[in-house]
């Protein structure tokens, strides 16, 4: 299958959190960072959700946040991996960041010429990947 989505990180569930509506389920990449992914309940059961489980976890570039500095800042997205920035590309409308996690996986973000020189974005800078468990789409082996 090919999908749009730039980010895709492979890992294993640790658990999953049952609650009214959704279940927030925490995977452990293979490089060692966690993310949490935020599913109904139908579509943790549907997909077989338990720990152990071997996960793709999807992200479109476009719902990544870069953060340089957080200035004490607490944020309400489950998701902030921290890393160093490998790549910037320079595009017509937007610049694609990749940021290079300690365990060696990337995440991919879009956005603006504005904030990249606001950021001071560069080969080497250290960043911040930021999004929400909700913007994480899980997968599983059929």
């Amino acid at each position: 299958m090919k999908i749009s989505a730039r980010n895709i990180l492979r890992g294993t569930v640790e658990t999953v959190k049952a609650g009214a509506v959704n279940s927030e389920v925490d995977v452990l990449l293979q490089g060692g960072d966690k993310l949490v992914a935020m599913v109904t309940n139908d579509s943790a059961q549907s997909l077989g959700l338990a720990a152990g489980k071997e996960v793709v976890a999807l992200v479109k570039a476009s719902s990544v946040l870069v953060m340089t500095d957080d200035s004490g800042i607490r944020l309400s997205a489950r998701n902030c991996l921290a890393g160093t920035v490998k790549k910037v590309t320079a595009g017509p409308v937007s610049a694609e960041i990749t940021i290079a996690l300690a365990g060696g996986d990337e995440v991919h973000a879009t956005i603006t010429h504005n904030a990249e020189s606001e950021l001071g974005l560069a080969e080497g800078t250290s960043a911040m990947a930021v999004f929400k468990a909700s913007a994480v789409i899980l997968g599983v082996a059929v």
